[in-house]
């Protein structure tokens, strides 16, 4: 298990247990945390699961591959920081992570 912190535009945390293995849009969905929609369920076909990666954790959620940039497009406010959450697989080395959640998804 890995402990993820959701930031709410409001600044509101909620600290979850993710499954490693599953995507940091999963133990979102499964957790209902607000403001994450998920609406194609993690098949990378929408932005809804859009959420901020800051540092330290870019580097170990890694980068996004072409489809996850072209679907970004599509986002709220997209920054460098920005990443799909369905497109993050969880893993040990992500015990901690502390994402934020866009002011709105579209």
């Amino acid at each position: 298990m890995a402990k993820i912190t959701f930031i709410e535009h409001s600044g509101r945390e909620h600290t979850v247990e993710a499954e490693l293995g599953q995507t940091v849009m999963e133990a979102a969905v499964q957790n209902s945390i607000p403001g994450i929609a998920a609406e194609c369920g993690g098949a990378c076909a929408c932005a809804t699961c859009h959420v901020y990666v800051q540092e330290p954790w870019r580097e170990p959620t890694g980068t996004p591959e072409p489809m996850e940039e072209d679907m970004l497009d599509f986002a709220f406010d997209v920054r460098d920081e920005s990443r799909l959450s369905c497109q993050i697989t969880v893993t040990e080395e992500l015990d901690g992570l502390v994402v934020k959640v866009p002011e709105k998804q579209f």
